[in-house]
């Protein structure tokens, strides 16, 4: 399979968000198909709705096996996913039915990845409170796909051309974040976060290790996380031959990165590392007043299968209206491409 372009699983996403519409204008583009054999897996019906939005020309063709994909350009190969009540699927609104159909186009490519029937797979966002409104307890794609391939060493990381950010904690209240700032976990991160470049083509990768307070904690003065949990933590990543820096003041961690100073960062948590990451991939248009272009990259680190995505949400106040930008899409298919190509060498 490696010897062919790889096949990825491309999921829908909320079907009230924008997903279904960045992934009709990804799959306009012809170039998608000159990297990878692209499958998506969605339900038919919203990708109708959408077509007459965007006024596509594009043809669906619905297939119940891999296998039957013919992977043209212009003719969209789709697995089909069912909506338990097409009548709840209303844009920019929550629903059972919308949080039903996305979880189980995630639990569709997973099968398909760990059975090896895809090469990668690609995800559009969810919505958390509509997959929990379906009764699937999970705080996002990332828990998701460690439940389903059995994976307790994961983590988030975020790529763009200008920085790439790995996180100790993600989806918990800050008090508790700073709690989970713990040199095995730390360790850890860095291990992924070295893989992790690894395999987008980064051979021998330099990464900086933010500081959890201000100033990295100053000696003590602002704090002894620092002192008791990162650098220990680094250090001992030094030993097992890592090319790493820190505690690295989080102010400055990320300009250092953008300046090439570092392939890839550790942030201690979720905003740490979003913040800096969103301020150079995310451009707003005034005149608008939307996204004018989203860049950002979410990829899961430790699974057994190749997982990227885009790092925006469904972007309710949007969606249907034809007017999000696909390029985030565009790059997390690039990405998952990269990490399939440095995973077969």
């Amino acid at each position: 399979m490696s010897e062919k372009k790889p096949i990825l699983a491309i999921t829908m996403g909320d079907p009230a968000g924008i997903g279904p519409e960045i992934l009709l204008k990804t799959l306009a583009d012809k170039k998608v198909y000159e990297i990878c054999s692209p499958l998506v897996i969605g339900n038919v019906q919203v990708f109708k709705k959408i077509k007459d939005i965007l006024k596509s020309t594009l043809q669906l063709h619905p297939i119940q096996e891999v296998p039957e994909a013919g992977f043209e350009y212009g003719r969209i190969d789709i697995l089909p996913i069912e909506i338990p009540d097409i009548r709840e699927i209303v844009f920019g609104k929550i629903s059972a039915s919308a949080g039903e159909v996305a979880f189980r186009c995630v639990e569709k490519a997973i099968q398909l990845a760990m059975s090896k029937a895809v090469d990668g797979t690609v995800t559009c966002p969810i919505h958390k409170s509509a997959i929990n409104k379906a009764g699937h307890h999970f705080s996002g794609h990332t828990e998701i796909y460690a439940h389903y391939t059995n994976t307790s060493n994961y983590a988030m990381l975020l790529a763009d051309d200008a920085i790439k950010v790995v996180h100790v904690s993600t989806h918990v209240a800050l008090r508790d974040a700073c709690d989970l700032v713990k040199k095995e976990r730390i360790l850890e991160v860095i291990r992924l976060l070295n893989g992790g470049l690894q395999d987008l083509g980064v051979q021998s990768p330099r990464i900086g290790v933010a500081g959890l307070n201000p100033h990295s904690g100053d000696n003590g003065l602002f704090g002894d996380e620092e002192i008791k949990e990162i650098t220990p933590a680094v250090n001992q990543a030094k030993a097992e031959g890592y090319n790493v820096e820190g505690p690295v003041p989080p102010d400055t961690l990320f300009a250092l990165a953008k300046g090439g100073r570092y392939d890839g960062c550790v942030a201690m948590y979720h905003d740490q590392g979003h913040i800096p990451f969103k301020l150079t991939g995310f451009e707003w248009d005034k005149k608008s007043g939307v996204m004018k272009s989203v860049k950002g990259v979410n990829i899961t680190l430790g699974l057994p299968v190749i997982r990227t995505s885009v790092d925006h949400g469904t972007a309710f106040e949007i969606a249907g209206k034809g007017l999000a930008s696909p390029d985030a899409l565009l790059y997390a298919i690039d990405y998952a491409v990269k990490m399939v190509r440095n995973k077969s060498n």
